[in-house]
């Protein structure tokens, strides 16, 4: 496909870093988001208000619309960035065929309405063919993005040719592309390290050091790696960085949601009073209770989840942090 147009479905931090991506290589962007004022916005001021603000827009290059069946018209690629949880609600708006547009999907985690990844999602509910559908996942934060700072991004499509078009429209001096075949164990990667990224926030809430923190992602790895395998057992390489490396930064790094959502919660705040204080949506508050249902659904086969199970107990079940984390330091090794 020669000269492609891309649309990017979604208003929040990643969205805006996608768009500045593509803007480096491609004449004008077709840009989905509901709100309104925030448009108005970023025609009159250039940037967004909300998200990566430091970022300026050529109003030239992008092409905003709150209409989401005209960015998809428009457009060949489809990328979506809108929060999991809210998905089933934008999907809902659309009313033009989706079966022709190659669908990437840089969402991380599970629609809770299919209890099923975004790829898969589109499969089942829109007949999407699978070599259609591809992911982006990091490791990479949107934040860096924006200052320009050297990033990866990991683009999985069971079409090579497709991944390696978006890849070629995405790189620039400071961001580089890799191209995988594992679709499936990249999106749940991406949708579990949001987990243990919390875990790692409660953990440092509750004052645990850097000691403990390394032995938490050790075991994080090992446990992503069981339920990835009990999912879609594949030849991979969990040391890759699109598994280990994107657990990495969203674990450590300060720009993590996730991670500031977790270490709220150690601190004393409640589930509720953490999630107002966010401007941003921690999506492993949402992959927390679909990964722990998945896993349940397995019955006495189902792979061995410490951590996500004691990140369910505080996040659903109200447990206190102190004590559930007091017990899981006796269950890694």
């Amino acid at each position: 496909m020669t000269n492609p147009n891309f649309g990017v479905i979604g208003g929040g931090s990643w969205a805006t870093a996608i768009v500045k991506m593509l803007c480096e290589n491609v004449p004008q962007v077709n840009w989905y988001m509901r709100n309104k004022e925030v448009i108005t916005h970023i025609e009159k001021e250039h940037h967004n208000p909300n998200y990566l603000s430091a970022v300026e827009f050529d109003p030239k290059q992008i092409k905003l619309s709150d209409d989401i069946n005209k960015v998809i018209q428009e457009s060949d690629f489809l990328i979506f960035v809108v929060p999991s949880a809210f998905l089933k609600k934008e999907l809902d708006k659309v009313t033009v065929s989706l079966k022709h547009k190659i669908i990437f999907s840089a969402i991380k985690g599970i629609v809770p309405e299919s209890q099923s990844l975004v790829g898969e999602h589109f499969h089942n509910e829109y007949d999407i063919p699978f070599d259609k559908i591809g992911v982006i996942t990091g490791p990479c934060h949107a934040e860096e993005v924006a200052l320009e700072r050297l990033s990866y991004l990991t683009l999985a499509c069971a079409n090579e040719e497709h991944a390696n078009t978006l890849a070629k429209y995405l790189r620039s001096d400071y961001i580089k592309c890799n191209i995988s075949e594992d679709i499936i164990g990249t999106e749940y990667a991406a949708v579990l390290k949001n987990i243990y990224a919390i875990a790692a926030g409660i953990a440092h809430g509750l004052g645990y050091g850097d000691n403990f923190q390394s032995v938490l992602m050790s075991n994080a790895i090992r446990e992503m790696n069981r339920f990835i395998k009990k999912r879609y057992k594949l030849k991979r390489n969990i040391n890759d960085s699109a598994y280990l490396g994107d657990l990495l930064v969203t674990g450590y790094s300060v720009f993590s949601r996730n991670r500031y959502f977790g270490n709220m919660i150690g601190k004393g705040y409640t589930v509720k009073s953490a999630q107002m204080e966010m401007s941003m949506i921690a999506e492993g508050y949402y992959a927390t209770n679909s990964a722990y249902e998945i896993s349940k659904s397995y019955g006495n086969k189902k792979p061995k989840t410490p951590i996500i199970n004691a990140v369910y107990k505080v996040l659903y079940e109200g447990k206190n942090p102190k004590e559930v984390f007091a017990k899981l330091a006796d269950k890694l090794n």
